[in-house]
């Protein structure tokens, strides 16, 4: 006899579909199926509650994302492997959201651990408070608080995530983690953001992994830059340090595009996010451009696609990936390509299609990430392709 209520039925085919996709370590899993994602998310149909979807749970007036969202379980489960949370830990979570992701932490590190969860928006910590307490996580510390700052009080902490996206990572949150501890964030870099998981060695913090994620972005970090061309249909979506010349720009776009085609070919559902990745690890003009349903109109080459597609950009002259169906390989249908635009677009399209190739001979390599106090010189940086931020320096290299 089945004694499992339809509730219960809606979370175990959840888990079972996101276990399918993905290996689930079993005190993940056991988590998985234990919290009530519906009762954090009061007055949603159940079904929608156990759908592999995020949920809006805070609109934002001034932006098209989100200020608050509860996270794709998928994606939940996949960072919490990463975290690879044990009994008894000391738990820190910046971004409350719902309070759910801190209920499954808590299932993982049992009744001797902790968990401690942070959010700016007083909305949004008390959401998580009162789906806490009524869900049987009244122990959960909730903290309304501006998470770039973490709680030093609870500090040192085993396992720190962030569930915001994050540009830079703060001196303050490093300094929180134990010594051999893990942080699992999104971080943003080049247009582009991955769940990385990063160890700490001292002062200095070291990848152990990466997955490909979106996250709405913590209050508090503005490294990224947004610059309108021709008109405002095209935009580039560029760090603080790479300098764009709209004027330059719009004047190169408004000519026909030139093309370069590489040998490289995807299938209908292969994901090649891969190729920015890895071009970010060799080259500092990459960024990501978004066409427009008007700029398409009026003869700009599709971007592979329009909205989220790398380019590399400098000064006059611009170079984004494309893609092209033919029936020369029924498998992989695509070939990839680079258009250009500019006096020295040609060039951009040569590194970019390089950066193609490479990717195709190995399509499933991700690079060495370290991240670095900004104070680091040169010296101290091990090799590889380095990006200043903030409060650090991320150095990138593949091969290690």
């Amino acid at each position: 006899m089945d004694d499992t209520t339809p509730i219960e039925n809606l979370r175990n085919q959840l888990v079972d579909q996101i276990s399918a996709e993905q290996p689930l370590p079993h005190a993940i899993e056991r988590a998985l199926r234990t919290v009530r994602r519906d009762l954090h998310l009061p007055g949603l149909d159940p079904v929608d509650a156990y759908s592999d979807k995020a949920v809006t749970i805070k609109e934002n007036p001034n932006g098209p994302l989100a200020l608050s969202c509860a996270s794709v379980p998928s994606t939940v489960a996949m960072m919490l492997t990463q975290l690879d949370a044990k009994p008894a830990e000391n738990i820190l979570e910046i971004g409350a959201g719902t309070g759910y992701n801190a209920a499954l932490l808590s299932e993982i590190v049992g009744p001797t651990g902790t968990v401690t969860t942070l959010d700016i928006d007083p909305g949004v910590a008390l959401h998580a408070r009162q789906a806490l307490n009524r869900t049987g996580y009244e122990h959960v510390r909730v903290i309304e608080r501006d998470g770039l700052v973490g709680a030093p009080e609870h500090a040192p902490y085993d396992r720190i995530i962030g569930t915001v996206g994050f540009w830079d990572i703060p001196h303050a949150l490093r300094a929180q983690l134990a010594d051999g501890g893990r942080l699992v964030l999104p971080l943003r870099w080049r247009g582009q953001t991955r769940s990385v998981a990063l160890t700490r060695h001292g002062d200095t913090l070291v990848s152990t992994g990466m997955k490909l994620c979106g996250f709405v972005p913590i209050i508090g970090q503005d490294g990224e830059r947004t610059t309108e061309l021709a008109g405002g249909t095209v935009r580039l979506h560029h760090d603080q340090d790479q300098p764009v010349d709209p004027d330059s720009l719009s004047k190169a776009l408004a000519a026909p595009a030139t093309e370069l085609w590489t040998d490289v070919r995807v299938g209908r559902t292969e994901s090649f996010d891969g190729i920015w990745l890895r071009a970010t690890a060799f080259d500092d003009t990459v960024c990501r451009i978004q066409a427009t349903q008007q700029a398409l109109a009026g003869g700009i080459r599709r971007p592979v696609i329009p909205g989220l597609s790398p380019a590399l950009v400098s000064a006059d002259s611009l170079a984004y990936l494309i893609a092209e169906r033919d029936d020369a390989d029924p498998e992989r249908p695509s070939k990839l390509g680079a258009a250009s635009y500019g006096p020295n677009g040609s060039e951009l399209a040569r590194r970019l299609a390089a950066h193609v190739t490479a990717w195709g001979a190995d399509r499933t390599a991700v690079p060495h990430l370290s991240v670095h106090p900004i104070a680091t010189p040169d010296s101290g940086l091990p090799a590889g392709h380095v990006i200043n931020k903030q409060d650090t320096r991320v150095v990138l290299s593949f091969g290690r």
